[in-house]
């Protein structure tokens, strides 16, 4: 298969992946946030509550439209230029997607618009319970997505069948409770709520700079920097959970990610800074923090995290191994019913490596017959990038803790400041608006690259995976989806500056209505004068 074919379809992946998820933090953050507010709202009675709600729920339908527009694109991609893929393991990656699509954007999708047109048609306490609903529906399709995606990291609860040739299923429970599938969830819906955070903190900010709707920015800010306090703090400890994950599920991801070339004892360092040189197998000018690696990847003090050199050398000897199980599959495919049961025997004992024995097949088309330097260079293919995701995982970090700072700052001036903000943390809060998004970027740029070269993680490599198109029909598609996607792009600045500027609706039945109960409210606690006779003269 051509090189160019497969790093063709894996750019167009990637950028219809990554633009998408520019939408899915923000929907994710703001469905919640929405329905705090008008949960306030309900319990206050407050217009001021309503209008808030009003106004973040127009920008998070904004962001929500567009959001399913891109996401429909991803999922015709797996049979376009993805179906040798979808044949291989679709019995077992198509069932979250398909329950995905059934339970949770239906929810979501049927409830969004009973959110934006049943205000007057629904009672408070219904319009609130729309709200939530929008806001688990939401979540609850991150859910089903990332169970597919933390399958395809760790490939539990399904084997290979020899006789149909594909993937299937032996477990959905395994599927569902996969550690790296929730891992990822309460991890990536955490950066969603710190995003939509950062972005209602942001905003409310440059109201407050431009002098306007102070009312609705001071509360939003108490809200957002309340939320995005808690959301920041689980970032960081459930990205912690991660990399513990990763230790015994990703072993080389995890090494690459540190850039650890030789196995340390134990406990290992974790490396802050350095400069990795992936020909010569070292990182240059390595800052170190002792234990501190050893403690995050295994819990303990006594436990070693292998590194690159060894896991390359162990990758090695499973396509050799990998190698016996090829070789009883091409028995038993031609043999079918009059395949020795012994044949079938050797095939199970070693079928745990027959993703590893796949890897030759960019080198020579029969595995059979590779030569000792082919199995070398398919060891080393295991091996992703190590000086990018060194980097881009490091940057992730920093921009984690950058939150919690930011975050704990704004809820202390909320809460025990009267909110009272310095001009130049408002400017601040606007500077930032657009990091929770690299951060999230990075997030998925370490999990999908970390992942190469498997499509799904010792299964099936991505050389293998891609549809037999032309470069031709590539080059096209992938023009014309950043045409496409760089107009939807446009669209959605616009209409968020737009409503922007607009402001908040000003919804002033409500408003008035609120303050003649008010008033009456007052006149009712107040007692009445007493008037005492004065004394004839």
């Amino acid at each position: 298969m051509e090189i160019g074919l497969v790093e063709l379809s894996r750019m167009q992946f990637a950028l219809t992946a990554m633009y998408h998820f520019l939408f899915v933090p923000l929907t994710l953050g703001l469905s919640i946030l929405v329905a705090i507010m008008e949960t306030v709202y309900v319990m206050t009675n407050r217009p001021i509550w309503r209008q808030m709600t009003k106004f973040w729920g127009t920008l998070f339908g904004i962001n929500f439209v567009l959001g399913v527009a891109t996401g429909i694109t991803m999922e015709f991609q797996f049979g376009m230029n993805w179906s040798y893929y979808s044949h291989y393991v679709g019995d077992i990656f198509g069932a979250p997607l398909a329950i995905e699509g059934l339970m949770a954007f239906f929810l979501e999708a049927t409830f969004v618009g009973l959110f934006f047109f049943g205000w007057d048609k629904l009672s408070k306490v219904q319009h609130m319970m729309v709200a939530w609903l929008v806001a688990i529906g939401s979540n609850f399709s991150a859910l089903w997505i990332l169970i597919a995606n933390g399958w395809m990291q760790n490939p539990v609860g399904a084997e290979f069948n020899p006789d149909t040739m594909r993937m299937e299923m032996t477990s959905f429970f395994e599927v569902l409770f996969n550690e790296v599938a929730q891992a990822k969830f309460v991890h990536t819906v955490s950066a969603g709520y710190v995003t939509a955070s950062v972005f209602v903190l942001g905003v409310s900010a440059l109201y407050l700079i431009q002098n306007k709707h102070k009312d609705l920015a001071r509360r939003s800010i108490a809200v957002a920097s309340a939320f995005g306090l808690a959301a920041a703090l689980s970032v960081v400890v459930l990205g912690d959970e991660s990399g513990y994950s990763a230790s015994h599920t990703q072993k080389m991801k995890l090494a690459a990610i540190e850039a650890m070339w030789e196995t340390h004892e134990a406990p290992a360092p974790f490396t802050a800074i350095g400069f990795p040189d992936q020909d010569a197998r070292e990182t240059h000018y390595a800052v170190e923090i002792p234990w501190a690696m050893g403690l995050i990847g295994t819990r303990s003090l006594t436990q070693e995290i292998p590194g690159i050199n060894d896991l390359v050398a162990e990758s090695e000897e499973k396509i050799r191994d990998g190698l016996i199980a090829y070789d009883a599959l091409m028995i038993i495919r031609e043999q079918r019913e009059a395949t020795p049961q012994i044949v079938r025997e050797t095939f199970e004992a070693h079928s745990d490596n027959l993703g590893y024995a796949l890897l030759l097949k960019q080198y020579v088309d029969d595995p059979r017959n590779a030569t000792e330097a082919q199995i070398k260079m398919a060891a080393d293919d295991t091996v992703p990038g190590v000086a990018p995701l060194f980097w881009a995982f490091r940057l992730m970090v920093v921009l984690g803790f950058s939150f919690i700072a930011v975050m704990a700052y704004f809820f202390y001036r909320a809460s025990f400041r009267n909110m009272q903000f310095p001009r130049w943390s408002l400017y601040a809060a606007v500077a930032i608006i657009p990091t929770p998004w690299i951060a999230a970027e990075l997030g998925w740029f370490v999990a999908e690259f970390g992942r190469q070269p498997w499509t799904v993680d010792g299964v099936l490599p991505t050389a293998l995976s891609a549809s037999h198109l032309s470069i031709a029909d590539l080059l096209i598609t992938l023009a014309g989806f950043l045409i496409f996607y760089s107009v939807l792009f446009v669209i959605e600045v616009s209409l968020m500056v737009k409503y922007i500027r607009k402001g908040p609706f000003q919804d002033v039945d409500e408003t008035n209505a609120w303050l003649e109960r008010h008033e009456a409210r007052l006149r009712s606690e107040t007692p009445a004068p007493t008037l005492t006779a004065t004394p004839a003269e």
